[in-house]
């Protein structure tokens, strides 16, 4: 039977599901955020997922955001008296799974609280107050009674240093938190239309697990280890049960093409400290788009054998600047010690300082890095306060800037080596020249564009392809806006040399250029023959480039009798 409670204005609601025997889902629906974590863009929402089993004895899986605090506490109460709850499992320490833990343990003072090691001591640091645990390693197993035998899986860095799964033997349920998931809100339950849900499941896995590659094998190695999985209980979205071997056949085979990358980044991050955890990933997200693979790491709980391994097979380094007091200090300095010990001069590297008073300067750091011969790939970005969009778009694209750095030489002698009668025929095919500029928020971004064409009469649609590795790519997404600008044969040299330069991370694009909005916000460019503007419907994955359709809804031309600028290329292996 499905609950679900009435709409109210800032449209939270709650939904509770009975998904198997003795076992409730409890959805908290965030039907209009479209922002998370990160500050990746959402299109549909989000939830929150939370689970009751209940056996001769009771658990519950993760809580939910502290903006639900009272709609979740009710939903609960209403299933349960919490004074009956047996153990509270916490499969990490990420705020929007655990962030009524402390409300959980008062009313239920007497709950045993179980995770993994960093997990227990994540909360013992954050709660400050005492209360029962349990730690788990990977295969052991917690008998709730009634056939209910719950079994842990080790999953670090999924995306946290302290994640677990946990598998019911009676169910054949693996509880994941946010491996698996995706941002998407709306009532069903479960993954019935695989067609609706495959973007953000993609999406999802791009901007959170994708960084983290080598750990989703690692977990997925450990999952084939128990019995068939029937349910895979999500912490975010839809739970997975019509799809199963599907989506994690997918997962398998991007984290696979992942790890294969021949050119990896570390990324040096505190997950409990400033907003360190957030901007690494970002910067790791912008880094995975040039095709570069990425290992994650947590400072505060590094091994320091595992740090130098890392250290040693990475191209480049990316350190987020740890504390210098407080009880975090003496670890996170001595891993930083560990990192600048096991560098090699041939490595870039790149610094960020996540907010904190009394975090070590990154300039002292930088110049640690630069004594020792590295190469710094961005400038270091410091972050004195709560980032806003602009923060996070500025990480992604010093990570994109990062890994195009890194894979520079091959990109050059891959171009040089494709010289075949098929490149020189596809060479052939000619283009127009066109600038496309789009404005979301307070960020406004550019690229020079020739892979553009009418798609469609009604509606009228154009398709751009998008290369992964642009910045602005992560601005069209379905939804967004934008205007495509057409150049003017033998008017068109100024722009395209302004629009075809590398800009900074951050920098503006249209600095000397002369513009004016369009209706849908972006900038118009002065010097245009004509301009068009368009909103994007779909995106189809090209391989290295996103296929964007749009339809256009405005547009204008300035001289009526003049030309567009055609491009005419010799190869067809770059543009």
């Amino acid at each position: 039977m499905v609950a679900v409670a009435e709409k109210v204005q800032r449209r939270l609601t709650m939904q509770t599901v009975e998904i198997a025997p003795g076992t409730t889902a409890i959805r908290s629906l965030d039907w209009d955020r479209d922002r998370f974590d990160i500050e990746f863009g959402l299109q549909n929402g989000t939830t929150y997922n939370s689970f009751l089993i209940q056996g001769e004895q009771t658990a519950l899986v993760d809580t939910s955001h502290e903006k639900f605090r009272q709609l979740y506490l009710d939903t609960l109460a209403g299933l349960i008296d919490p004074t009956q709850l047996n153990y509270l499992i916490v499969s990490h320490t990420e705020p929007d799974h655990s962030g009524l833990v402390k409300d959980i343990l008062a009313l239920a003072p007497q709950i045993t609280v179980v995770g993994s090691k960093v997990a227990i001591q994540f909360l013992k640091d954050w709660l400050h107050q005492p209360f029962q645990s349990r730690i788990v390693k990977n295969g052991d197993r917690l008998d709730l009674g009634n056939e209910h035998v719950l079994e842990f899986v080790i999953a670090p860095n999924l995306h946290w240093p302290d994640t677990i799964f946990t598998f019911d033997a009676k169910t054949q349920t693996l509880y994941t938190c946010d491996a698996f998931g995706m941002h998407y809100c709306d009532d069903h339950t479960f993954d019935e239309d695989l067609d609706l849900i495959e973007e953000d499941y993609k999406y999802y896995y791009d901007c959170l697990m994708g960084p983290n590659a080598r750990s989703v094998l690692s977990a997925l190695k450990r999952m084939k280890e128990l019995p068939e999985i029937e349910i895979i209980a999500t912490g975010h979205g839809p739970l997975l049960h019509h799809n199963v071997p599907e989506l994690v056949g997918r997962y398998r085979q991007w984290s696979q093409e992942q790890a294969k990358a021949e050119t990896t980044v570390a990324v040096f991050y505190l997950s409990d400290y400033g907003f360190s955890d957030r901007l690494s990933q970002s910067i790791a997200h912008g880094i995975t788009k040039s095709g570069v693979a990425v290992e994650m790491m947590d400072l505060r709980s590094a091994d320091p054998q595992e740090v130098k391994e890392l250290v040693s097979i990475a191209s480049g380094l990316v350190i987020g600047t740890p504390p210098t007091t407080g009880d975090a200090a003496t670890t996170t300095q001595t891993a930083i010690g560990t990192i600048l010990a096991a560098t090699n001069a041939k490595q870039s590297f790149g610094v960020f300082e996540s907010g904190a008073e009394d975090s070590e300067s990154a300039y002292q750091l930088v110049n640690k890095f630069r004594d020792l011969g590295l190469n710094p790939a961005f400038p270091p970005i410091l972050v004195k306060e709560a980032p806003h969009e602009e923060t996070y778009h500025l990480c992604e694209e010093a990570g994109t800037d990062l890994g195009q750095w890194l894979t520079r030489d091959r990109t050059i002698k891959q171009i040089k080596a494709l010289d075949s009668d098929l490149e020189k025929a596809l060479g052939r095919l000619s283009s127009g020249l066109y600038i496309l500029t789009t404005k979301k928020g307070n960020i406004s971004s550019a690229m020079f564009a020739s892979w553009v064409a009418q798609a469609s009469f009604k509606p009228l649609g154009i398709s751009v392809a998008v290369s992964k590795d642009r910045a602005i790519e992560s601005l069209l997404h379905v939804g967004d806006r934008f205007v495509l600008n057409v150049l003017e044969e033998g008017n068109y040299q100024g722009l395209m040399k302004h629009f075809l330069k590398r800009f900074p991370p951050g920098s503006d694009r249209f600095a000397g250029v002369k513009t004016y909005p369009a209706t849908n916000g972006s900038p118009i460019l002065g010097d245009a023959l004509a301009y068009m503007e368009c909103e994007v419907k779909s995106r189809m994955d090209c391989g290295d480039h996103w296929t964007i359709y749009a339809t256009v809804s405005v547009g204008r031309v300035s001289k009526p009798d003049a030309l567009t600028a055609v491009h005419h290329r010799k190869i067809g292996n770059h543009y």
